[in-house]
């Protein structure tokens, strides 16, 4: 009895002892974890000037930290809790991948990305089936044959997430090599995971790993066949009634019902883990179901999005973590020659499939050859599911752990060159990118000019023609104007449409449509008839969706050799004399054709310019103001006023904005000119010399000069104009990088219309005074990272 008391009093101790030792251990992976997060984001900032996908990055870390002994020893405690949070993050992976693929381009008649991704891994696909079999990569042949299979569909897939990622990064991404590139990856990543998922039947990795001289149980297969088309098919016919009833439930701008979002999320849930009942991979019937569930509603955004900030935040962390375990560094038989051989052989097989297959079908299909070796070099890249396969046959023994290293090692290495080829596509893109400069400032004054003039409707015409008619300078000079009509395609305006092929002409017979042309056309020709000296106007029209706009725009642009788009501003001045909130579509379509336009461009902002009914009979005189600063933009303003100085009703004064040399701003930034910037300034001196000379000095223009220390005094300057002048000419980006604009970025309405652009055309400025903003012609080989649309096939 004495001693029983002392031992029921010790049992909750060591209860006690336990639970505290495991929160002490928890809290050690949790200190390993964070330090793994710290780890990986910092080492990818440091790479982040080389351009490296962030893959290389967590590859480098989590082989080094994986490797530390004490991070070893804490891991093997947790292995299997370790294992099943990888198998449940792979398997969130793999059905978002499935999610975002589509499955009906089995069906549909092949495109260019089908036939590229099916070339790279047909051509890999036998290249590695006759080489893989001539090395020891498993150690007992009895399944040559099934590792064999499997081996050579894992060297012939894309990871289409890692690569994509890349593509957008690099900046190429809108390009139609860029495009390209993202298609074939999806398009191979799919038909390696359906060909792994099938193969997966046959031989399935368990017991494929422990059971080496085992046969084919025909009886379990048809068993496993008929469960996953089950699956398959009861997930294709459900998924999308009970997605589209979720929807329609809950409709865009409302929040998400609870119990709608649980339903479908345990549909997900059960469906994924159906076949796993019959031994089928968990992680391949997530893909699966993924296919066949829809990629539209806002159940499948909700699920992409959740999923993809877990793995990127929380799981990929942990998944190089312990991918650095598994590939222990200590079994690693660095000294031998046939494991830098393997993987020599790896890499050569992979590439070399890859290029030999693209280039082929490139050739048939007239790409040039360095762009059809750049794709296969860039459709090599391998990623996540590729280290998870290989991990896991280092698991159940199915090869050497320094296979298994050498794996990772050529899943590395085929992500490193990336960055230098994209690099050397934007350079050769560069190259056979336009020389010519379209620019008002490279053309002789007194040839003739040709404008595209766009229009949204009837209000916008009286200020596009006092425009045209400030524009057209002398009678002997000339000018060619296409007005052309900007009209959104609907549904009910598609229904009228008509194009007759033979004769290239467009017809739309819905009658709004038809009355809001006659009205702009009325109104031009009027004007042309009464101002016939040197003016030739011809009607035009652009119908096409907002999306389609812009590019459809440009294409008539270069078709017409237009040397100037003018384009209305997407803000419209109401009857209070104040700019309405806008239509965000024609502001999209403002955007796009000021980045993808081949000339110059101008937006005009009208606050009453089209009132001025006497400039074309010659009875009323119009203000005209340039704003310089200095850049291109303003060289392009200084040469379209150049035009405008020509027309004998227009008084027209130069105002340029100087800084203050003996300002503080202006003494700090002059010490630190980068090269580039005094090239500029160079520039500007000439070129405003030159129009000094011919046109102030002779009397014609009017000079102002305004000595200005920063933002605060340039803004109030342009306060100060408010009721002086119908018209204010700007550069789009003057003195985007000089003093006298730094900071007013900070507080951009309308950042497309640059810093000058924005102030006057804000809603606290005048109520009078109309503004143009022009941006000169952008060559794009002239742009950093081609960060636009752009050809090089």
């Amino acid at each position: 009895m004495a001693f029983g008391l002392p031992m029921k009093s010790m049992e909750p101790s060591i209860c006690g002892d336990k639970l505290g030792n495991l929160i002490l251990e928890v809290a050690k992976n949790f200190v390993i974890y964070i330090g793994m997060v710290i780890a990986c984001n910092g080492f990818h900032f440091l790479l982040k000037p080389y351009k490296q996908p962030r893959i290389t990055s967590d590859i480098i870390v989590g082989l080094v930290v994986g490797n530390i002994g004490y991070v070893r020893r804490l891991f093997e405690k947790f292995n299997l809790t370790f294992g099943f949070i990888i198998d449940f993050g792979m398997t969130c992976y793999m059905f978002t991948l499935g999610i975002e693929m589509d499955p009906y381009v089995l069906f549909a008649r092949p495109t260019r990305y089908t036939k590229i991704a099916v070339a790279g891994i047909v051509s890999t696909f036998i290249l590695g089936g006759l080489i893989t079999p001539t090395f020891r990569y498993f150690p007992d042949q009895n399944k040559l044959l099934e590792f064999t299979l499997a081996f050579s569909t894992m060297i012939s897939s894309t990871d289409s997430p890692v690569l994509t990622r890349l593509i957008t990064q690099l900046k190429i991404g809108k390009s139609d090599i860029g495009k390209l590139i993202i298609g074939a990856a999806v398009h191979t990543d799919f038909l390696c995971c359906l060909m792994l998922s099938i193969g997966y039947i046959v031989v399935p990795m368990p017991a494929y790993c422990q059971n080496l001289h085992g046969r084919l149980e025909i009886k379990r297969t048809i068993h496993v066949v008929f469960v996953v088309l089950v699956q398959v098919g009861f997930t294709a016919m459900v998924s999308p009634m009970l997605m589209k009833w979720v929807s329609n439930e809950n409709p865009e701008g409302r929040p998400m019902k609870g119990p709608h979002l649980v339903l479908s999320i345990a549909f997900m849930v059960l469906m994924c883990a159906s076949t796993t009942v019959y031994y089928y991979n968990p992680i391949l019937s997530a893909f699966l179901v993924g296919l066949c569930v829809p990629r539209e509603g806002r159940v499948s955004k909700w699920v992409i999005t959740r999923i993809n900030y877990m793995l990127s935040t929380i799981f990929f962390p942990i998944f190089f973590l312990w991918m650095g375990y598994v590939s222990n560094f200590r079994l690693f038989l660095a000294h031998h020659a046939a494991t830098w051989v393997r993987l020599i052989v790896i890499l050569v097989v992979a590439t070399a499939g890859k290029v030999a297959g693209i280039v082929i079908y490139g050739s048939m299909s007239g790409f040039h050859w360095p762009e059809s070796v750049a794709i296969a070099m860039l459709l090599v890249t391998k990623g996540h599911l590729q280290i998870y396969l290989a991990m896991k046959v280092i698991g159940c023994g199915g090869v050497t752990t320094s296979t298994g290293i050498v794996l990772v090692i050529a899943t590395f290495l085929t992500a490193l060159p990336a960055s230098t080829i994209v690099a050397s596509i934007i350079k050769r893109a560069k190259k056979r990118a336009p020389t010519h400069r379209l620019a008002l400032q490279m053309l002789d004054p007194s040839s003739e000019l040709r404008i595209l003039l766009c229009v949204q409707r009837p209000q916008n015409a009286p200020a596009s023609i006092n425009l045209v008619e400030i524009t057209k300078g002398t009678a002997g000079t000339g000018i060619v104007v296409y007005v052309s009509d900007m009209i959104e395609l609907t549904a009910e305006i598609s229904e009228t449409y008509e194009r007759d092929e033979a004769v290239h002409r467009d017809t739309v017979k819905d009658r709004a449509v038809m009355e809001l042309r006659d009205q702009v056309t009325n109104l031009f020709q009027a004007y042309v008839k009464d101002n016939d000296d040197g003016i030739t106007l011809k009607r035009t029209m652009t119908l096409s969706t907002i999306t389609n706009m812009p590019q459809d725009i440009c294409v008539l642009a270069e078709d017409l050799m237009i040397a100037l788009i003018i384009l209305p501003f997407h803000r419209s001045q109401r009857e209070d004399r104040r700019l309405d909130s806008g239509n965000a579509g024609f502001r999209y379509v403002n955007r796009k054709v000021l980045r993808s336009a081949p000339c110059s461009v101008g937006i005009l902002v009208d606050r009453g310019l089209g009132s001025v009914e006497g400039i074309t009979r010659g009875e009323e005189t119009v203000n005209v103001a340039v704003i310089f600063i200095g850049g291109k933009d303003d060289r392009e303003a200084l040469a379209y006023a150049s035009r405008v100085a020509q027309h004998s009703q227009v008084n027209l004064e130069v105002i340029r904005f100087l800084e203050d040399d003996n300002s503080v701003e202006s003494s700090a930034l002059y010490r630190i000119i980068p090269p580039e910037q005094e090239k500029e300034r160079k520039l500007d001196d000439e070129c405003f010399t030159q129009f000094y000379e011919r046109h102030v000095i002779g009397g014609s223009i009017s000079y102002m000069e305004k000595h200005l220390a920063n933002a605060a005094e340039t803004f109030s300057t342009l306060r100060s104009f408010e009721g002086q002048y119908s018209l204010v000419i700007v550069g789009r980006e003057g003195g985007m990088n000089s003093v006298l604009t730094r900071g007013m970025n900070d507080w951009q309405q309308c950042p497309e219309l640059g810093p000058i652009g924005d102030v006057l055309s804000g809603s606290d400025f005048s109520m009078t005074t109309s503004v143009l903003i022009i941006q000169q012609h952008r060559l794009r080989g002239e742009i950093d990272g081609l960060d636009e649309d752009f050809s090089i096939i």
